[in-house]
C-alpha cells in the first residue's frame, strides 16, 4: 500500500515581494553563470533604451566599477518619483514589485523590449546592494536595497531628496550577489559586444562604456549613426563581398520593419534577429517573414530572367540565402516573446509585417538594380549546385559506413532508449575509455572513445569532414544528422541522448581536443549547444588524502590553495591526476561519472556573432590575429557556463 503523504494548506509556500527571483534566478535571467550574470547589465541598460524609443534619452553610460559592481546611467526623464495610488513612491514600486512599470501602460512608452516587467526589480534582488539615484525636476531622488529589500525609510512614502541637480535621467549602480551567481565579475568582451550591437540599432544612441577594473582603464564611445547598414559592414569586415549593403524599411500595422543584408563569397548564411533593441538568438517570427519572402522574390526573379527553367525545381531557402549577412530589426508595440530571456520572437503579426515591409521594399530595390540580382541569384546558383554535388558525396561516403543504434563502431551504448534520461561520454584515449565502460551506469551512460585529435572543421572542406572516421562515429551515435552551408539534414528530435559530454584531459591536449569537438558542433550540429545539450566533464586534478580525517578531491589549483589554508599545519599527501587514464573505474565513477557528484558545465552561447568571429580566429589560418586574442583574454581564459 502507497504511503499517505500529507499535503495540506501547511505546504503551500507563498514567497513575497522578490524572494521568488532568489528562489528561482534561473527563470528570470536565464542562468546563474556569466551568461545570467552579463544580463543583469542587459536588463538595465534596456530601461534606459526604452527611454530613448520614446525620445527622451541620448546617452547611456555604462561603468564596470573597481569594486565588482557596475554603473548604468542615463540622460531620460528620470524614474516617476510621485506617489503611487498604492501609497508609496513610483519608483520603490518599479524596483520592489514584479511586472511593475511604465511599460504596461500605453501612453508611457510606444515600444519596449522590457515588457516581462521583471528587469530592474530581478536584478534588484539578485544584487549585494542596489544603489538608485533619480534626477527629476530639479532634484535627486536617493533610494537604496540590499538584496531585494529596502534600507532607505520613506518620508511620508516619497524617496529623500539629497540635492539639487540641472539634469535629467537616472543611475544605478549594483553588485551581484555572490550566494547567487557562480561568477561575479563582467564578462568585459560580452558586454562590450552588446553596447556595439545596441548602438548600431539605434544610431541615433551614444554609450559611452568605462572599464576602471583593469590596470589601465577601458573608455570606449558606441555610436553608430550608419544604423544596421553599419552593423552588415563590420560584420563582412573581413570578408569579400560582392555588393553593396541593402537597406530596407518601412511599417506594416504598426510595426517598424528594418533589414540590411550583403551577400560575401562564404558558404554559409548569418542572420541576426532584434525586436525592440533585443537580441533574438534563436530568431523568431520577424525571421521567418523575413526569409521566406526573401527566398519567394528570389525565385520568382530567377524564372522571369530565365535562370529557372519551368522544369526546374525552386532553390531551396538555403541556396538563396548561401553567403548572406543580414540584420533584421523590428520595433513591436505589443512583443510577445519565448522564455523570460527574450531568445526567440513569438508575434504571429511580425512574420506578416515583416514579410508586407520586406517583400514590397526588395522588389522596387532589385527592379532599379539589376546587376546586384544577378549577383544574388548567381549565388543562389553556386550554392544549389554545390548542395547536389554534396549530397551525392554524403550520401556515397555515408552509405560505406553504416552502424546500427548498437554496434556504433567503439560505441558502447547505453540499455535505455529514452533519450530524455540518456547521457552519451565522448572519451579522450582508450585507457580512459575502458574505464568509463566499467564505471559508467549501462542502463542511462553510453561511453564514446575517440583517438587523439579529431579533424579541425574550420580549416576542411566537407569531404574531408564526412570522411573522417571519428565525426562519422559521432554522427551515427549522435542520430540527428547534421547541417552544412549548401543544406541541412539534422534534426534534434532524433537526438539519442539528452547529454553529450566531451570527457577530456585536464591539460593542454585536452583543452585543444575540447575545443575541435566544440567547433565541429558549433559548425555542424549548432542546435545541440543552442538547446543545452552540449556538456564539458570536469575532472579533479588532484586528490588530498590526510593522515587524519576524509579524502577530498580537487577540481583546480584555487580549490587546492584553498585545502591547504584551511588545513594548514596538518599532514597530508596529494596526488596529482595527469590524465584520465591514471583514474581506476572506482575514482572516475566518484568525480566524473556520478550524477550526484560530478561537475559538469553546459555549453552556452551568449553572442552567436562573437562566438562565430572567435571560433574563426582561433580556428582558421591567421596566426596574428589569434595571438592577439590570446596574449589579451588570458588572464581572464576560463570556460563560461
Amino acid at each position: 500500500m502507497a504511503k499517505k503523504i500529507d499535503y495540506g494548506a501547511d505546504k503551500i509556500s507563498v514567497l513575497e515581494g522578490l524572494e521568488a527571483v532568489r528562489k528561482r534566478p534561473g527563470m528570470y535571467i536565464g542562468s546563474t553563470g556569466r551568461k545570467g550574470l552579463n544580463h543583469c547589465i542587459y536588463e538595465i541598460v534596456d530601461n534606459s533604451v526604452d527611454e530613448h524609443l520614446a525620445g527622451f534619452c541620448s546617452e547611456v553610460h555604462v561603468t564596470l566599477e573597481r569594486d565588482g559592481s557596475c554603473t548604468v546611467e542615463d540622460n531620460g526623464r528620470g524614474v516617476p518619483v510621485d506617489m503611487h495610488e498604492k501609497g508609496v513612491a513610483a519608483a520603490r514600486l518599479v524596483f520592489t514589485t514584479l511586472h511593475a512599470g511604465g511599460k504596461f501602460d500605453d501612453g508611457a512608452y510606444k515600444t519596449s523590449g522590457g515588457l516581462h516587467g521583471v528587469g530592474s526589480s530581478a536584478v534588484n534582488a539578485l544584487s549585494t546592494f542596489f544603489d538608485v539615484e533619480i534626477f527629476r525636476d530639479g532634484e535627486i531622488h536617493h533610494d537604496r536595497y540590499e538584496q531585494g529589500k529596502p534600507v532607505i525609510k520613506l518620508d511620508k512614502g516619497l524617496l529623500p531628496v539629497t540635492g539639487r541637480t540641472k539634469k535629467t535621467g537616472t543611475k544605478i549602480n549594483f553588485l551581484p550577489d555572490p550566494t547567487i551567481f557562480e561568477k561575479t565579475k563582467f564578462g568585459a568582451e560580452d558586454v562590450k559586444s552588446r553596447m556595439h550591437e545596441t548602438a548600431y540599432l539605434n544610431p541615433k544612441l551614444t554609450i559611452i562604456y568605462d572599464d576602471l577594473r583593469g590596470e589601465e582603464p577601458e573608455h570606449i564611445v558606441f555610436h553608430e549613426p550608419d544604423g544596421i547598414v553599419g552593423f552588415v559592414k563590420d560584420i563582412n569586415k573581413n570578408k569579400e563581398t560582392i555588393h553593396d549593403v541593402v537597406y530596407l524599411s518601412g511599417e506594416s500595422d504598426g510595426i517598424q520593419v528594418e533589414a540590411a543584408f550583403q551577400f560575401c563569397n562564404e558558404f554559409h548564411e548569418d542572420i541576426l534577429g532584434f525586436c525592440n533593441n533585443i537580441y533574438n538568438s534563436e530568431g523568431g517570427s520577424h525571421i521567418t517573414g523575413f526569409k521566406t519572402t526573401f527566398t519567394q522574390v528570389i525565385n520568382t526573379y530567377a524564372r522571369e530572367l530565365g535562370n529557372l527553367k519551368d522544369k526546374d525545381a525552386n532553390f531551396t531557402g538555403t541556396d538563396v540565402r548561401n553567403g548572406m549577412t543580414a540584420v533584421i530589426s523590428i520595433k513591436h508595440p505589443d512583443p510577445r516573446f519565448e522564455g523570460q530571456t527574450k531568445t526567440k520572437l513569438d508575434n504571429q503579426d511580425a512574420t506578416k509585417a515583416t514579410s508586407k515591409v520586406v517583400g514590397d521594399q526588395i522588389q522596387l530595390f532589385f527592379d532599379r538594380n539589376i546587376e546586384t540580382l544577378k549577383k544574388v541569384i548567381s549565388c543562389a546558383e553556386r550554392a544549389a549546385k554545390i548542395r547536389k554535388t554534396e549530397e551525392k558525396a554524403k550520401t556515397n561516403m555515408l552509405s560505406k559506413q553504416k552502424f546500427s543504434f548498437d554496434t556504433n563502431g567503439k560505441l558502447a551504448n547505453c540499455e535505455s532508449r529514452d533519450a530524455s534520461k540518456c547521457e552519451i561520454f565522448i572519451v579522450e584515449g582508450d585507457s580512459a575509455g575502458g574505464s568509463a565502460k566499467t564505471a559508467r551506469n549501462r542502463m542511462y551512460q553510453a561511453i564514446l572513445p575517440i583517438r587523439g585529435k579529431i579533424l579541425n572543421v574550420e580549416k576542411a572542406s566537407i569531404d574531408k569532414v564526412l570522411a573522417n572516421a571519428e565525426i562519422k562515429t559521432m554522427i551515427n551515435a549522435f542520430g540527428c544528422g547534421f547541417s552544412e552551408g549548401y543544406g541541412n539534414d539534422f534534426d534534434i528530435t532524433k537526438l539519442r541522448y539528452d547529454k553529450i559530454i566531451i570527457m577530456a584531459d585536464a591539460d593542454v591536449d585536452g583543452a585543444h581536443i575540447s575545443t575541435l569537438l566544440l567547433t565541429l558542433f558549433y559548425r555542424f550540429m549548432p542546435e545541440l549547444i543552442y538547446e543545452g545539450h552540449v556538456y564539458i566533464a570536469m575532472p579533479p586534478l588532484y586528490k588530498a588524502m590526510p593522515k587524519k580525517g576524509e579524502e577530498e578531491y580537487l577540481y583546480d589549483d584555487e580549490a587546492l590553495e584553498k585545502y591547504r589554508k584551511k588545513h594548514a599545519g596538518a599532514s597530508f599527501t596529494l596526488q596529482r591526476y595527469k590524465g584520465l587514464g591514471e583514474m581506476d573505474a572506482e575514482q572516475l565513477w566518484e568525480t566524473t561519472l556520478d550524477p550526484a557528484r560530478r561537475i559538469l558545465k553546459q555549453v552556452e552561447i551568449e553572442d552567436g556573432r562573437m562566438a562565430s568571429d572567435v571560433t574563426e580566429m582561433l580556428m582558421g589560418n591567421e596566426v596574428p590575429p589569434r595571438k592577439e586574442f590570446i596574449y589579451k583574454n588570458a588572464r581572464e581564459a576560463e570556460l563560461d557556463i
